[in-house]
């Protein structure tokens, strides 16, 4: 401000005190100014009292100084004399701006009470870092990491899936004969929408590990292909839509990624996925995953076929008998065919839901529960 001292006081009382002494006045002067006794002046002058909004009004008429200066330097020093804040803040506030922090501890990854050590501690641990620092997305520089193109919501979803998948002990090594001879079952499970009960214990006993985690809000991830110390291969799927359809394409899918060894140096996570012809722009891992699960469901001749003698038109027993001579599940075969005639309205409700059957032969975690981990 125009009129304040040049030379800051530390404190209240000291600005008070100077502008009494350029007035050339002492206590009793001013207290008698105000209209006070001079043991409050004292106390001002003592930094024992603060000064109130009234008072610095009333010194600033006395004082011919303008009022606001002895509130804002009253501020100022209460600013200044109030106690650190708990360092919980300052580490909630910086995961909270990039995680979605109130999510993971509503479903059980991160302890509120911190009963298995503070939130910092236990956010290093889950994403498997020394420091918040060198969270993915959380450094303090621009420095590059793996991580550093996934969006933190998926990166959660990632490390929870990892963390899983890392206390999981299958029956067998990995064999790729063995996933190969399960995903031939798995043909013979695509029309009865409780054989994907059966899932789970062929791909364990495939050696590998399969984790359902449910997605978290906004990270549209459908499943994830990588790999445990480089020979134990995790097949991950989030449930983002509880179809038949949408789950043996994605699981399909990510099986082929295993197959070829796709997701050794990474991890492999796959977002909007659909059952579609591969399109322009895709990696090549990609399309042969997408290609794989495509006709896995129904082959892409047939569908095409069917599609071109029937377009515009679809009639439901039409498409049922199609199914059926597939051998797959209706919904299946809908599925892929809304895609293909870019109409999503075709007869939805054969799209039936089938994570409750899975539940039943597997731990999930998500919809209310939480897989236990060390």
């Amino acid at each position: 401000m125009a009129n304040q001292e040049a030379i800051q006081p530390r404190s209240p009382g000291r600005l008070v005190r100077a502008a009494m002494e350029a007035k050339g006045w002492n206590q009793s002067d001013l207290a008698f100014a105000l209209g006070t006794t001079t043991a409050s002046i004292n106390q001002i002058l003592s930094d024992k009292r603060s000064i109130s909004h009234n008072m610095a009004q009333a010194l600033g008429a006395a004082l011919e100084k303008p009022p606001e200066m002895f509130a804002l330097v009253q501020a100022e020093w209460d600013l200044r004399q109030a106690e650190r804040p708990d360092p919980a803040i300052l580490a909630r506030a910086r995961i909270l701006a990039r995680y979605p922090l109130r999510e993971m501890i509503k479903r059980g990854w991160i302890d509120p009470e911190n009963r298995e050590g503070t939130l910092e501690e236990q956010v290093c641990r889950f994403f498997r870092v020394g420091s918040l620092d060198d969270v993915p997305h959380l450094a303090h520089s621009a420095k590059k990491t793996d991580y550093s193109d996934v969006p933190p919501a998926q990166l959660a979803w990632l490390f929870r899936v990892q963390q899983i998948a890392s206390e999981m002990h299958p029956n067998a090594t990995y064999n790729p004969i063995k996933l190969r001879d399960a995903i031939e079952a798995f043909k013979g499970m695509r029309d009865e929408p409780d054989s994907v009960r059966h899932v789970p214990g062929l791909l364990d006993d495939a050696g590998v590990r399969f984790v359902v985690v449910e997605s978290l809000p906004g990270s549209q991830i459908d499943g994830v292909c990588f790999w445990l110390n480089g020979g134990a291969p995790v097949v991950g799927m989030s449930f983002r839509f509880d179809r038949i359809d949408n789950f043996w394409f994605v699981l399909r899918h990510e099986c082929a990624h295993v197959l070829h060894g796709h997701g050794k140096d990474h991890a492999i996570l796959d977002q909007d996925m659909e059952i579609a012809p591969p399109s322009a722009g895709q990696s090549d891992d990609e399309r042969i995953a997408n290609a794989e699960a495509a006709d896995f469901c129904v082959p892409a001749e047939h569908i095409k076929s069917f599609y071109l003698r029937k377009k515009p038109f679809f009639s439901e027993s039409d498409v049922l008998a199609f199914a059926k001579r597939m051998k797959v599940h209706p919904g299946i075969a809908i599925g892929q065919l809304q895609r293909i005639a870019n109409r999503y309205d075709l007869l939805r409700r054969h799209l039936i839901k089938v994570r409750s059957y899975l539940a039943g032969s597997m731990m999930m975690d998500g919809w209310g529960d939480v897989v236990p981990t060390a």
